[in-house]
């Protein structure tokens, strides 16, 4: 799977509005502060916010008090939720849905191979709230999953 730096910083800047949530839901953070605290580029980040917007996951207030903030709470919110928000589908062959895919000959059980990575995907990351990775308490299954062999290691 690759992350995109969209769905990277999209992340960090949701869970600095979710640290936010949990002392006050309905207060507002400049995106520069959230810029400047993770990083990342302003412009590259209203974008970023304008899209998490649209997908009902961030409000929005214009003005002096104006900024950014959850607009569900961080226990509803995926991060498949977020990476659909900013990427599209989990899980694309060639921009295509796996599960569309046509595949004949040696290739035939490939589709296969495709929607079971995608249900993986979606094991780990439908799973796995905001507030869960702010608080740093994966579910067991899922945490169980870094102490496997070569979790760790790089191929």
């Amino acid at each position: 799977m690759h992350v995109s730096a969209k769905a990277d910083y999209g992340m960090r800047a949701l869970l600095v509005l979710t640290t936010t949530y949990a002392d006050d839901p309905h207060r507002l953070v400049k995106g520069d502060s959230i810029a400047t605290s993770q990083g990342i580029p302003i412009k590259f980040l209203e974008g970023i916010l304008r899209q998490l917007r649209q997908s009902g996951i961030v409000a929005s207030q214009r003005g002096a008090e104006g900024g950014y903030r959850l607009d569900r709470d961080p226990h509803l919110v995926s991060i498949a939720d977020v990476v659909r928000a900013l990427d599209g589908p989990l899980a694309a062959v060639r921009g295509q849905r796996p599960e569309d895919l046509d595949y004949s000959g040696e290739s035939e059980h490939l589709r296969e191979v495709w929607v079971a990575v995608r249900a993986a995907m979606r094991h780990v990351l439908e799973r796995v709230s905001l507030a869960d990775v702010a608080a740093g308490a994966l579910p067991p299954d899922i945490f169980e999953l870094l102490s496997e062999p070569g979790a760790w290691n790089r191929r």
